[in-house]
Parts: C-alpha cells; structure tokens; sequence
C-alpha cells in the first residue's frame, strides 16, 4: 500500500477483512491520487464540501467520520437484525471509504490555494468519477454501487442495504452543516 493512502486511511483500511477487497480500495485511491492535482496532505486542510461556504471541517474529517459512523450502524444492525437484514461489513466499509474518492477528481486549487470545483467536476460529479477510478482498480459491483447512489443521483435507483448505511452516514453528517436550524 502507497504510503500516502497508508497516512489518510491506515486504521480503517484494516477493517476490510476480505484481502482482495482492500487492495483494490487502496489501488483507487492510489489512481486518485495519482490523477489528482489534490495532494494528500491537502485533504486534511480542504473543506469536504464547496457547498458550505467558510466550512471548517476537513475532508478527511468527514471521510472518518462517515467511515466510523457506517461501521457502527452496521454492527448494529447485524446485532439487532441478525439473519433478517444482514450487512456485509467489508462492503460497507469500502464503499464509505470509496464514497467520495471522486472529489479528487472533481475539486481543484485556485491561486489562493483553496479548493474549487475544476472543469472536469462541472461535467462529472464525484459519484461517476469515483465509480470510474473504482471499476479500473477490480473493485466489485456491490461496493461500486455505494459509490454511485452515496448521493442524491443515488435517489434514482434501488439501494442495497449497505448503501442504505453510507448514504445516511453521508447525509447525516453533511446536511446539518448545510440546513441545520439555527437557534
């Protein structure tokens, strides 16, 4: 594993248990990387979303956070649900991993050094990108689709189980940044 992607996701990275199946998230981030003019260092300092003016919350702050809170939900209701609703854990975590690997394709650096949304990221968004850079690294179907329906053009189609996980851990820790009421 790149020691850069070892840096961003080293603790949850390990939580894929399916050896396989880690590698070929590791090689899409990797590829991101590799394509991106985002550097990994930048990603601990950018904003996770351009659509929060003044955010303050890293991109790698979210990462986590939708990474540790989609594990837990789905221990959970492997716990609670057992044999009715199971959830695979691998798939999960990969797929929150993989949710938002298309913004590095989709954001770039203005003059100042702060992230913007580039030309590609005007005609693609990071859920086409991001299913792109996974399908060339060998990263199956089932965690392919978490990244395409992660967000609203998710709204469209059927989602898995465990896309159900990471679309709310996503939303749930975006959306009050963004509409939250304010008393």
């Amino acid at each position: 594993m790149h020691a850069d992607v070892k840096m961003l996701w080293g603790e949850e990275i390990s939580w894929i248990g399916d050896e396989k199946l880690r590698h070929a998230v590791a090689q899409t981030w990797e590829l991101a990387l590799q394509k991106s003019v985002l550097k990994a260092d930048d990603l601990n300092r950018i904003p996770f979303t351009l659509l929060v003016p003044g955010l303050k919350v890293s991109f790698m702050d979210h990462k986590r956070a939708v990474v540790h809170i989609a594990r837990d939900c789905g221990n959970q209701m492997n716990k609670f649900f057992t044999t009715d609703l199971p959830v695979n854990m691998d798939v999960v975590i990969a797929g929150a991993i993989l949710a938002d690997v298309g913004k590095l394709l989709e954001y770039e650096l203005n003059d100042k050094g702060e992230s913007i949304q580039g030309s590609y990221g005007k005609y693609l968004r990071h859920p086409f990108s991001g299913v792109s850079l996974a399908e060339q690294c060998g990263v199956p179907a089932e965690v392919c689709h978490i990244i395409a329906a992660h967000a609203h053009e998710g709204d469209l189609v059927k989602r898995t189980t465990e896309a159900y996980v990471v679309h709310h851990a996503d939303f749930m820790t975006f959306l009050p940044f963004k509409d939250r009421l304010k008393v």
